[in-house]
């Protein structure tokens, strides 16, 4: 099979789908593999690390997308790619179709198979739910949005001037997690190791036992419910929002009228902003123009957040992704979605039909099952 690894062309999108340990695993299996030359250099991974691996350089983007069977991506596509997606090709990436209704009717219209890494799910022994694939970038925006929220708490940008750990006879930065999963826990894990005093919600009550347990009670959990959230948010120094239901849009839990009542100069991070974000006035910003302002707060929506630390990312990502990547590439989609149930999940596109039901529900398109695709 040709798997092809295009350059990503988000705003500040330094990620690249693969390394040369990738490369050679597929190679290795007799598979050709095309990257876009200068594709990993945003990752510090040079053109001649890919060839020694044995991949092939390829000059332009058109012509990887245009010979590739198996197209691996970070970021889903933008305006510029859509003419590219055809039928006959898998897409492999991140799609997040819940938030973008034009990528989402571009793949019905260019009739291509896409398989979203945020929907690949697998099923634990006592029925819990994981994502393997979006597990890694959780974890790295979680521990990044701590990083940026202090960043932004500095009055030079346009913060309250407080320092998240406070000093000696001055308190600490008050800082509120929404949601304790996988990137909620990080944000959380690292505010309180910058000092912070940090207060988790959730609805599932076994999490915030599971993180009570694991911080012996360093970091305050609460049951999330309407009057509690408002009230913890309007006295927060940093709101971080980690909300996620798995291939839908975030719900909105932190109104404009709450924001109003907030501290002059806090800052609010929305990690879930790549489903829609979670907070009423969130919109994606990017790297390059990171913040807006709200009522005197300052909300910080990049989209692509571990695109900012690529060499991280790029080896965390593909360590998850490689083992789905070598079955798509040697059973190719239909077979290795059938032998595969938690890759089966990821399914979003082919063939011009939507195949995600929560997808479908949240943008009021027609919904296929893949279990026709896949009989």
């Amino acid at each position: 099979m040709r798997v092809g690894i295009p350059t990503e062309i988000k705003n500040n999108e330094y990620r690249v789908a693969i390394t040369p340990a990738g490369v050679a695993e597929l190679a290795n299996r007799g598979h050709d593999v095309l990257i876009q030359s200068g594709a990993g250099e945003g990752s510090a991974i040079s053109d001649a690390d890919f060839k020694a691996a044995g991949a092939q350089l390829i000059t332009g983007a058109d012509e990887v997308w245009a010979e590739a069977d198996l197209l691996l991506k970070v970021k889903e596509p933008i305006e510029a790619e859509y003419s590219r997606m055809r039928e006959g090709q898998t897409l492999f990436t991140y799609l997040h179709l819940a938030a973008s209704k034009p990528c989402t009717d571009a793949l019905l219209a260019s009739r291509t198979t896409s398989i979203a890494y945020e929907t690949v799910q697998t099923a634990g022994p006592d029925g819990s739910v994981a994502l393997p694939l979006l597990a890694p970038m959780s974890e790295v925006a979680g521990r990044l949005s701590a990083q940026v929220g202090a960043y932004h708490l500095m009055r030079t940008q346009g913060g309250r001037g407080a320092l998240m750990g406070g000093v000696p006879g001055v308190a600490p930065a008050e800082v509120v997690v929404i949601g304790g999963g996988v990137a909620g826990y990080n944000a959380a894990r690292i505010a309180k190791g910058m000092g912070a005093h940090v207060t988790v919600f959730d609805l599932n009550v076994n999490t915030l036992r599971k993180i009570d347990n694991e911080n012996s009670g360093a970091i305050e959990t609460r049951y999330s419910t309407t009057l509690e959230l408002d009230e913890a948010v309007k006295k927060a120094d940093l709101v971080i929002g980690a909300v996620l239901i798995p291939g839908a849009k975030a719900p909105k839990l932190v109104t404009n009228s709450t924001v109003a009542h907030m501290k002059s100069g806090a800052v609010l991070v929305d990690i879930a902003i790549d489903q829609g974000g979670c907070f009423e006035d969130s919109r994606p910003t990017t790297h390059d123009d990171p913040t807006f302002t709200v009522h005197d707060t300052v909300f910080y929506c990049v989209a692509n957040m571990p695109g900012a630390v690529p060499r991280t990312s790029t080896f965390a990502l593909t360590n998850a992704t490689m083992p789905y990547v070598l079955k798509l590439a040697d059973k190719g989609w239909q077979a290795a979605c059938q032998a595969d149930p938690a890759l089966a999940k990821g399914l979003s596109t082919h063939a011009g039909a939507l195949l995600n039901e929560q997808v479908a529900a949240d943008l009021e398109l027609p919904f296929t099952d893949p279990a026709s695709v896949l009989a």
